[in-house]
């Protein structure tokens, strides 16, 4: 029987379990960066149009330096590396975006575990978390590095939809403030499993159809590692998926669930998913980075137009990731 949610965005999920039709005639917008300040009004009626039309866009010229992208992919090899044994002292507490999990994230449109392990970063929530620097030498300065510059990024991007929503300027800038101990944005490293001998995709997915939780994801993709398919929500009926390629030095972003609520649905957050590779196709390890750009927990979300009741992002966030971790948080 399919779990009924009280959240309209869970509900829509878990319609969406099945393969659908792939269909790669659509282009997923890169959006330039560079000169930011003097292009503002071009670039934010860019993003607009892509976040209102398919949810999904890629961002060069975004400041990120291909090193620093590089470094942050080693720091996530280096710790992938680590055994289950080590790995399994930083468990991702209940209810919690922080410390490691493996097989544990159980979408609502799949009903099946993703087939990945994933170690998730969120500043104030890293107690008894980090790896020992006699396990990790300077781990955790550098991927809070890195952390720090996907803020910046994913700011300049929220501070134009707040330019076209009628807030204030930098509305979302204090609403994600990571110098308030209810900050919840999260860096999150992923290692998806090597698929050597599977043949069928069936129901088993590297990560199921899903929308993400929050306002605004960034995404780094390790060349030549794809998978990443995207579903508009105008072609839902139909389910038409289309790849998202991993190219290099962009950032891949959509819009989260959060950002959707706020905007009184302005703005899309679709589902997109992971599929498991064809056996012509790189069938290794897959790597990814991402950083969530999630409200602080205290801020209640609710639209310009009220379409929504309100509700805190802590709440709001606690309820995706309950019906994320069905069997961790049973």
């Amino acid at each position: 029987m399919t779990q009924s949610y009280s959240l309209e965005e869970l509900q829509r999920e878990t319609t969406f379990g099945g393969a659908g039709i792939e269909a790669d005639d659509r282009q997923v917008p890169i959006i330039d960066l560079s000169n930011f300040e003097e292009r503002r009004a071009e670039i934010a009626d860019e993003l607009w149009q892509a976040a209102t039309e398919i949810g999904f866009f890629q961002l060069k010229n975004h400041g990120i330096e291909q090193p620093e992208v590089d470094a942050v992919f080693h720091e996530a090899d280096r710790f992938f590396k680590l055994s289950d044994a080590v790995k399994g002292q930083y468990p991702r507490p209940k209810g919690v975006n922080a410390g490691w999990e493996t097989r544990s994230q159980i979408r609502p449109s799949t009903g099946t575990a993703d087939q990945k392990e994933s170690y998730q970063i969120t500043q104030y929530h890293m107690d008894g978390l980090w790896p020992t620097e006699a396990e990790l030498p300077n781990f955790q300065a550098n991927v809070m590095r890195f952390e720090q510059q996907c803020w910046e990024v994913g700011m300049q991007v929220l501070s134009c939809f707040a330019d076209k929503l009628g807030f204030e300027r930098d509305f979302f800038t204090k609403a994600h403030d990571p110098k308030q101990d209810d900050y919840q944005s999260t860096l999150r490293l992923l290692h998806y499993y090597p698929t050597e001998g599977v043949t069928e995709q069936g129901d088993i997915w590297r990560a199921g159809a899903h929308t993400d939780f929050d306002c605004l994801t960034l995404l780094f993709q390790h060349e030549g590692h794809g998978g990443l398919q995207v579903c508009p929500g105008k072609e839902a009926d139909t389910k038409r998926w289309t790849s998202i390629p991993p190219l290099p030095e962009v950032i891949t972003c959509n819009i989260g669930d959060m950002l959707m609520r706020w905007s009184d649905d302005q703005l899309n957050s679709n589902l997109h998913r992971v599929r498991l590779p064809r056996v012509d196709e790189y069938c290794g390890s897959r790597y990814s980075v991402a950083f969530f750009c999630q409200a602080n927990k205290n801020q209640m979300i609710q639209g310009p137009n009220q379409r929504y009741q309100p509700i805190s992002a802590q709440d709001f966030l606690n309820q995706r990731i309950q019906a994320n971790f069905t069997k961790a948080d049973a």
